[in-house]
């Protein structure tokens, strides 16, 4: 019997008693010692029973894990749903809803999947989802364990640039594929690289795409993106054809090679090259799969193996017969040296589970579900809490570290890097989404036994090393006393070439490259100059350099491994601090908050004028000795309520006290309203008048085309020039482009780093540089002026240059690797990056051990508000003085300049406080008793 590979079958699964036991299929839950259980409903498509029973394991599994440290356990309610039916989707959703859970998993399928999440959104339901999808959605109650789409492009892409293919065919699946190849395709543009798309036929026949491959003699690349479960019969009809040969190199996208049936490939030579989420060597990986084969092998089922030897599940039978064991979501083998292998989503609903039971752990309260019925607006209140601690979580997984960022989404993410050997797929390097590095090559291309020899060739022997004197790479070492040899240099490149001569066992002589200069290749003359050349031309044995490789450069001599990784970035000055506004004052409050505040003090007035006028008992007795009085006085009048609510808001007294219990009602409920706006504009009012927005006018690259008040430029010869120059992005030839033209006027590239330094430094905004990011990190540690703007533009590395052909390479690379695993290359690089030679300390964030006094830019609104309301004030004293004296002016027969003349006199006089009280001249009888008065 054929060998077979078989993670996508399911075989009687659910039938089996030894999982009913634990899950039965209605999805009920025995409380047990659990003070809570809390339901969890899953939705899975009708065709593929793999991922409904692994979310039932995996929720057997969480209970078991956790009964002696949680005081709850899930209970799984699932539902399979039509693959691509929105209605029986929403229905099954609905149904689950009205039951009662605390999240929502699956389904699987785009159309589904996008129905239950607007359900789940509208009733505020945390929804789970671990498939690959290429719509960037940020939803508030979603989150997605697989790796972003972004990320796995980014993943995909650097991939290629690190084996530096250059001319290669894409096949793809559908449409689909191409969100996750657009990092690819956008960067394969010729003559950088050129890439032929080719879309995968309806039948699964690529033979007449692979006899085109193999007609045409310069494409021996190819790259496959399409579901794993196709890739077995792909792979066999490229063997068919004849270039499943050494001469061929083959990536795979899909994160589940490892469960394809790779054993007519082994032998091949071909290099087949894949991403891997799930690590077979992790114990917690281990442990899944011996519970699974536990509960799917029968007892006459012996030998798994697994690495390098074997464990077993049931008994042994002793007998010679072997026969092919079907675990749902996993691959096995027997007789191979292949272990069981668990596939990429299966993992990620492992993983999903327990990040909701870790979100509920800390959350730590009572969930109480509640029945949603999606015909009501009712919603979950714990919903919200619980889907931003499941954002907040960070756990490891079956799948690596499960994290995400602030808007929810997984990018975060480390892939091991798998490659197909003889002995089978075996891990070569890494790849972490957290560094520009992109890839630790933990595996290299030639034998133990070869690196073994190489180093030992240079135990004892004497290396010429050329350098090129930059900080902090290679300087001068301060000292009072003269220096000889080595000693003389000092710097990250000098230590770690100790560092290196210790572990391999080498001397060495460093010495400055004798022209200044890196190394370029002068086209015309086809010659090299700098330490390309000395090393070339047998001078020195080995550079150890800020060298940065490039194809270029590859061709004339060989480069270990990186040492560190940097890319071209932006370096500007720091942000300066925005004048603050005329009106910062008003700033604790939104415009449209005043604008309220102001409506109110209007409203309450008014209405406080009216009730006082409607009710009784605010109109009072002017005369208190006259018991019968012809006439009762009100104090609220329009003018005194207006006056009574400003005094209240002003924190101030009018004087005026409200008698009745509807306007004493109203009063205190203002009084009130004024304590909270006063106490919340007071609190706010000092974060407002201290703190101060930055004057950002550069934020990112696509920034410096939009605006004019910086010019920017780089070194007019190098790699960063030829980036900009060479690159196929329109942002870039447009930034290109603009320097050109700059340069004419404004001289905006620089003979070297230095100069645009100190342009940037003193240009107080007005200049941009770009260099590299290792450069500039160094010197924004020794510059508070200085900053970088953004991330890496590109990815590239230095590494020790060695003679083409060099039999030392493998050893340098291995010592570097060893060191990076050690942390010793972090170390050094924190040593001068941010230790050594720093003279000034550039502060981390606000003194705050003092307040700096506010100036009068902070508070010059309430100066120039006083002065205007002392101005209004005057208006009004004059307005009022002019009519009456117009008014006395009638009554005595004098003009009215002569009346104002008079009564300013007297004004101005400042003669007491007391002024005669004018009356007519002419005597009006009394009717009542005929007296004069």
């Amino acid at each position: 019997m054929s060998i077979m590979f078989i993670s996508w079958c399911f075989v009687g699964f659910i039938s089996l008693p030894q999982f009913q036991v634990l899950v039965n299929a209605q999805g009920t839950y025995s409380r047990g010692v659990y003070s809570d259980v809390v339901k969890i409903g899953g939705l899975f498509d009708g065709n593929d029973a793999t991922e409904e029973a692994a979310f039932k394991h995996a929720v057997e599994r969480f209970n078991s894990e956790s009964a002696a440290l949680r005081r709850f356990a899930f209970n799984a309610q699932f539902e399979r749903v039509l693959p691509e039916n929105s209605y029986d989707a929403s229905a099954k959703v609905c149904s689950m809803l009205k039951g009662g859970v605390a999240a929502v998993f699956g389904p699987q399928t785009h159309e589904s999947a996008s129905h239950v999440q607007s359900i789940c959104d509208a009733y505020e339901m945390p929804h789970v989802e671990t498939k690959w999808d290429y719509r960037i959605r940020k939803e508030n109650y979603l989150i997605n364990l697989h790796p972003h789409p972004s990320t796995l492009s980014r993943a995909i892409n650097d991939l290629v640039e690190a084996f530096a293919w250059d001319k290669y065919v894409i096949i793809y699946e559908d449409e689909d594929s191409l969100f996750k190849l657009q990092d690819l395709i956008k960067g394969s543009v010729p003559p950088r690289r050129n890439a032929i798309l080719k879309l995968l036929p309806p039948s699964q026949d690529c033979r007449g795409i692979f006899r085109e491959i193999l007609r045409a003699s310069d494409i021996r690349k190819i790259l496959i993106d399409c579901d794993a479960r196709k890739l077995e019969n792909i792979l066999k009809q490229a063997q068919q054809i004849g270039i499943m040969t050494y001469k061929f190199s083959f990536i795979i996208t899909s994160l589940d090679l490892h469960t394809v049936d790779l054993n007519h490939f082994k032998y091949s030579e071909a290099n087949i090259t894949s991403f891997r989420m799930v690590d077979p060597e992790k114990p917690e990986t281990q442990s899944l799969l011996r519970e699974w084969a536990s509960l799917t092998l029968n007892s006459d089922l012996a030998t798994v193996s697994h690495g390098r030897g074997n464990y077993f599940v049931g008994d042994q039978s002793g007998g010679s017969s072997r026969r092919n064991v079907y675990i749902p979501g996993f691959s096995m083998e027997y007789e191979t040296s292949h272990a069981i292998m668990i596939r990429t989503d299966i993992a990620l609903i492992y993983d999903a589970v327990q990040l909701l039971g870790k979100a509920l752990h800390i959350l730590n309260q009572t969930i109480d579900v509640k029945s949603l019925d999606c015909d009501s607006s009712d919603t979950w209140q714990h919903g919200y809490s619980i889907i931003n601690y499941m954002k907040m979580v960070q756990m490891q997984g079956l799948t690596g570290l499960v994290h995400f960022n602030t808007s929810g989404f997984r990018t975060d993410v480390s892939f091991d890097v798998i490659q197909l050997k003889e002995q089978g797929l075996t891990k070569i390097g890494a790849w972490d989404s957290k560094f520009v590095a992109k890839f630790n090559w933990t595996k290299l291309d030639v034998s133990e036994a070869e690196q073994d020899e190489s180093a030992m060739d240079l135990r004892n022997r004497t290396l010429v090393v050329t350098t090129f004197m930059t900080d902090p790479m290679t300087m001068w070492t301060r000292s009072d006393a003269p220096l000889q040899g080595n000693a003389r240099y000092e710097g990250f490149a000098v230590d770690l070439l100790h560092r290196l001569s210790l572990m391999l066992g080498f001397k060495y002589i460093v010495k400055p490259v004798n022209d200044g200069k890196y190394g370029k290749l002068d086209k015309e003359k086809g010659e090299w100059d700098g330490m390309i050349r000395e090393i070339m031309d047998g001078v020195a044995d080995i550079v150890v350099a800020d060298l940065t490789v490039n194809k270029e450069r590859q061709e004339a001599v060989d480069f270990t491994m990186p040492f560190m990784n940097l890319g071209i970035s932006i370096l500007y000055v720091v942000p300066s601090a925005k004048p603050p506004s005329l009106f910062s004052f008003m700033l604790p409050f939104s415009l449209d908050v005043w604008y309220y505040m102001a409506f109110s003090f209007f409203g309450v007035s008014v209405i406080l004028f009216i009730l006082a006028r409607v009710t009784p008992y605010e109109w009072d007795n002017p005369h208190p000795c006259i018991e019968d009085p012809d006439e009762l006085h009100n104090q609220f009048t329009f003018l005194n309520s207006f006056w009574f609510t400003i005094g209240s808001i002003m924190q101030q007294g009018s004087d005026i006290a409200p008698k009745a219990v509807s306007t004493r009602m109203i009063a205190g409920i203002w009084w009130f309203f004024t304590l909270i706006m006063v106490s919340s504009y007071t609190a706010n009012l000092a974060t407002f008048l201290i703190v101060q927005d930055l004057d950002v006018s550069i934020r990112s690259l696509e920034d410096l085309p939009k605006q004019t008040k910086a010019k920017y430029g780089c070194v007019d010869t190098g790699t960063t020039a030829a980036f900009f120059r060479n690159s196929p992005f329109p942002t870039h030839q447009e930034i290109w482009r603009k320097m050109v033209e700059m340069n004419k006027k404004h001289k905006v590239f620089m003979k070297k780093n230095s100069e645009g330094l100190k342009r940037v430094a003193e240009g107080e905004g007005n200049y941009a540089f770009f260099m590299e990011s290792t450069a500039i990190e160094y010197n924004v540690e020794r510059n508070c002026k200085l900053s970088q703007v953004g991330g890496p533009l590109d990815s590239k590395g230095y590494a020790v240059a060695l003679k083409k052909g060099s039999k030392y390479r493998q050893a340098f690379s291995s010592g570097i690797l060893r060191l990076q695993e050690q942390g010793v290359l972090d170390e050094l690089k924190r040593k001068w990056w941010k230790e050594q030679r720093k003279e000034n300390q550039c502060p981390a964030g606000g003194d705050s051990d003092s307040v700096k006094p506010l100036r009068l830019a902070n508070v010059g609104g309430v100066f120039v508000v006083l002065i205007g309301g002392c101005i209004i004030a005057a208006v009004f004293a004059f307005t009022e003085f002019f009519w009456q004296s117009r008014q006395l002016a009638a009554d005595d027969g004098v003009s009215v300049m002569e009346e104002m003349m008079k009564e300013l006199k007297f004004a101005l006089a400042c003669r007491g406080g007391t002024k005669q009280v004018y009356k007519k001249s002419s005597s009006v009888s009394d009717n009542d008793n005929g007296t004069e008065r």
